[in-house]
């Protein structure tokens, strides 16, 4: 969530909101990152997303830092639009994905921008309405797909969502409304707000007596979801750091590692061929590449010569790709 700077209207009109949008949808598809929920009120925004390996980080600044520069060349103004830094809380996906969706789209309702249900589900500027058909979605970004690619992944994503409601489209997209409105009567919901370990005590703050630190680390603010979970994530994020930091081990060397393992010369994994196998080698030099040594897809995409895109769509086959190998760790 990130809010207009002195809580001001970041949002002045329509065109602003299409301008916001269609910046997100060309970095969503770039960066290969869903979006499930999302909605523009007139002085701040909410999203929600799962990264993939784009870090959010680098998301959110080519979202808000461009969409900035664009409001203020339109609105001839200058200066800083959001407030400080956006605000985020990483969510454990099985207990709060729905809850999530439904209280991101019924803003418009809390915020009295909207009457009822029926003029919510009209509402342009949130994910409720392209959920029910009833706006195209504006997610779906204005770029050629990828070879084998028949759908962007905005539109999959709407298919990921309405699959919790029922295989068929017809009855998943009513079945969803009926979950929408018995949300209504919600109100505001603090508890989606963050405090791992308090959270999965039922509020009990007594939890965080304890002064050793992993204890007081577990109510991190920043993390929705079970004690376990806050734990989880960050141990993950310290693993995340140490990979940041250690020597990463050069492109040139993982594309020979792949070659040699699947029997190809090297240059044929950077000739652009379409060739299953060589496809499943730059695959997996993707996928080791981004995820495991943490190179910047642009770096990786300059190496294979394709597009940066292209580098992220593959480091998912090729996490796929890997787990055939028994022993990995040594590619």
């Amino acid at each position: 969530m990130a809010r207009g700077i002195e809580r001001r209207k970041i949002f002045w009109d329509d065109k602003d909101c299409s301008s916001f949008l269609e910046r997100l949808a060309l970095i969503l598809e770039e960066t290969q990152t869903q979006c499930y929920a999302w909605v523009l009120i007139p002085n701040h925004f909410h999203i929600l997303l799962r990264t993939g390996a784009t870090p959010l980080s680098t998301v959110m600044r080519r979202l808000m830092t461009g969409y900035a520069v664009i409001f203020n060349i339109r609105h001839r103004r200058s200066g800083h639009l959001f407030q400080n830094r956006y605000k985020s809380v990483v969510c454990e996906e099985d207990p709060y994905l729905l809850e999530l969706i439904r209280y991101i789209h019924l803003n418009p309702l809390r915020a009295k921008l909207v009457e009822d249900l029926n003029a919510l589900d009209k509402y342009p500027w949130t994910g409720h309405s392209v959920l029910l058909g009833n706006n195209k979605n504006p997610l779906v970004p204005e770029i050629p797909l990828s070879i084998g690619e028949d759908k962007s992944l905005a539109e999959k994503t709407v298919e990921d969502v309405l699959k919790y409601f029922g295989k068929n489209l017809k009855e998943a997209r009513r079945r969803y409304r009926q979950f929408v409105e018995k949300g209504i009567k919600q109100g505001k919901r603090p508890d989606l707000q963050g405090g791992g370990l308090v959270r999965s005590a039922g509020g009990d703050t007594s939890v965080l007596s304890p002064k050793r630190k992993e204890d007081r680390e577990l109510s991190d603010q920043r993390v929705l979801g079970s004690g376990g979970f806050v734990g989880a994530v960050l141990q993950e994020s310290e693993r995340l750091l140490e990979k940041k930091y250690k020597p990463k081990r050069p492109i040139e060397e993982l594309i020979e590692v792949v070659a040699g393992r699947l029997d190809l010369k090297p240059k044929l994994i950077c000739s652009g061929s379409r060739q299953q196998k060589i496809a499943e080698a730059r695959a997996l030099v993707a996928y080791l590449a981004v995820e495991e040594t943490g190179h910047s897809a642009a770096e990786v995409a300059r190496h294979l010569g394709v597009r940066r895109v292209n580098v992220l769509r593959s480091a998912k086959k090729g996490r796929k790709i890997g787990n055939k190998f028994d022993d990995k760790r040594t590619v």
